[in-house]
């Protein structure tokens, strides 16, 4: 950040035909007739109750016409605040933690915060402290789908936490701020259920083979929703997140002794991209012979033909509540958990099994 040009002058041109220099609180102050003290006031959206409404507009007013920006660099060392968040995911492998940076960033840049993107080399395990001390450098961490004891490195000092898409077991044992997570378990219950209701009954699940607590949860609600209707059964691959290795899973899952899954559950659509190619490779057809699904709704899933069904995350809301969350907590106000809804789309990538595979129709009561 640039620091504002100090000097009893106004902006104008340099002695010598210089570049203008850059209005500061004091040149505002000057050309409203007041105080110093009221500039900052007012542009700190402190004036009510000490300065008039019109005396506040007129401040505005002269700030946008000099161009005055406040000198955020000296308000931080003032406050003793950098007014820079770190957002720490496993990777940039799929565009879901873009996402997440977007909501994050646009929510910053409202409040005059930065949020600086690391990616941690070692995925989901301990990530590395990406500055020579964090705790001089950030005013606090969000952090995707990290596991709590992966940031021990950088919250050596203290720094306030907010913990996505992550276990709160692991989010209260780290004495995070706030968690910010998605209906998991409810996405996948979804998804077994319009599955189960078309007629499927033999289901493999590509699961990703990732030890994460969103992966678990979805692997615990497909368990349950299959195992509460009777003749149903779920058989489980996983899978590195690949196309490739979902292709592989997928073959596996496909050739396996025993009749053949009907439906195939993808922990994510990079996994259901591979479970399509391996479909057709296999000679059959999605949906006819074997139903697909995914997790996310990324760019991907209306790219594949039939366009998948998918559950939608919304990854841009889940950074921004993040962001608002450390934010309140910056300015000493309580930060709630939150959970945000998921919803599955349908798309031309699930339809009823094969006839012969679907469960028999019950025999209506009385007889008719």
């Amino acid at each position: 950040m640039v620091a504002s040009v100090q000097g009893d002058h106004a902006p104008g041109a340099r002695a010598g035909g210089g570049p203008r220099a850059r209005a500061t609180s004091r040149d505002v102050a000057r050309h409203v007739g007041v105080s110093q003290a009221t500039v900052s006031l007012v542009l700190g959206d402190k004036w009510a109750g000490r300065v008039s409404e019109r005396t506040a507009e007129a401040v505005r007013s002269a700030a946008r016409e000099l161009g005055y920006r406040p000198n955020l660099a000296a308000r931080s060392l003032r406050l003793g605040r950098t007014r820079t968040a770190l957002l720490v995911v496993p990777a940039l492998t799929t565009e879901f933690f873009a996402r997440v940076y977007t909501g994050a960033a646009r929510v910053a840049a409202e409040g005059g915060f930065g949020v600086v993107l690391y990616p941690s080399p070692e995925g989901v395990g301990p990530a590395r402290d990406p500055f020579d001390s964090a705790r001089a450098s950030l005013d606090g961490v969000i952090a995707s789908s990290m596991a709590a004891d992966a940031l021990a490195a950088m919250r050596g000092g203290g720094l306030p936490l907010v913990m996505l898409d992550s276990s709160p077991d692991e989010a209260a044992s780290a004495a995070a701020a706030a968690t910010v997570n998605l209906d998991i378990a409810d996405g996948m219950r979804q998804t077994a259920e319009h599955l189960l209701a078309l007629g499927h009954r033999r289901i493999a699940h590509l699961a990703a083979a990732v030890d994460t607590w969103t992966f678990r949860e979805r692997a615990a609600a497909l368990a349950a929703a299959v195992a509460a209707v009777p003749g149903a059964s779920a058989h489980t691959e996983a899978a590195p997140l690949t196309v490739d290795e979902g292709r592989r899973a997928a073959e596996r899952a496909l050739t396996r002794p025993g009749p053949r899954p009907t439906a195939l559950v993808c922990d994510d659509d990079i996994l259901a991209a591979g479970a399509c190619k391996a479909a057709r490779r296999l000679g059959l057809r999605v949906p006819d012979d074997v139903s697909v699904t995914g997790f996310d709704d990324l760019a991907l899933a209306t790219a594949v033909d039939p366009e998948l069904t998918t559950v939608r995350l919304p990854a841009e809301a889940v950074g921004a509540a993040g962001m608002r969350a450390l934010m309140a907590v910056l300015a000493g106000e309580p930060a709630r958990d939150t959970t945000l809804p998921v919803r599955l789309v349908p798309r031309g990538s699930s339809a009823p099994p094969p006839r012969e595979d679907r469960p028999p129709r019950e025999a209506p009561s009385g007889g008719h």
